[in-house]
């Protein structure tokens, strides 16, 4: 458990210590995989511009004159197959970290606004007081807003 969560005062219970720990987790995990998508995106983008410049430079301009000239140089060389693979498989890659950024954000937002409901449960009395506390603690130190459900 964290240290900042585990030196709460007492009264936050260990159910709701418990809860704050698994939010932070979801958090690191969807931010992980926010950021291997959005490099895996940038790569994508140009590995593509690389190949399109290569294309033009190297098959386009030099043997424009003719399609089917241009297009059995493009077969004949077997690195075009590898800049395709790489291409598409980049691509699909950055689709399924999409997926899952997509996956993981939905759980950190359904747990984090499960905490923002069940507030008023979790922090009774004089609790109830000192919950800001705890909420800009987790906003200060995780990036975590548990004022608001809306993202």
């Amino acid at each position: 458990m964290e240290d900042a969560i585990k030196n709460l005062e007492h009264w936050t219970d260990e159910v709701t210590k418990q809860m704050l720990q698994n939010v932070v987790k979801r958090k690191r995990k969807f931010d992980k995989f926010e950021r291997r998508h959005l490099i895996i995106m940038w790569l994508t983008i140009f590995s593509f511009v690389f190949y399109a410049i290569f294309l033009y430079s190297k098959i386009f301009v030099p043997y424009s004159y003719s399609a089917s000239v241009m297009f059995s140089i493009f077969l004949s060389n077997h690195i075009n197959v590898y800049f395709i693979v790489l291409c598409f498989g980049l691509y699909g890659y950055m689709l399924v970290l999409k997926k899952k950024v997509d996956k993981y954000e939905k759980e950190y937002h359904a747990l984090r606004c499960e905490i923002i409901d069940k507030a008023p449960d979790l922090w009774k009395g004089e609790a109830w007081e000192k919950r800001h506390l705890v909420f800009e603690m987790m906003k200060k130190n995780y990036d975590i807003n548990l004022y608001h459900e809306n993202k």
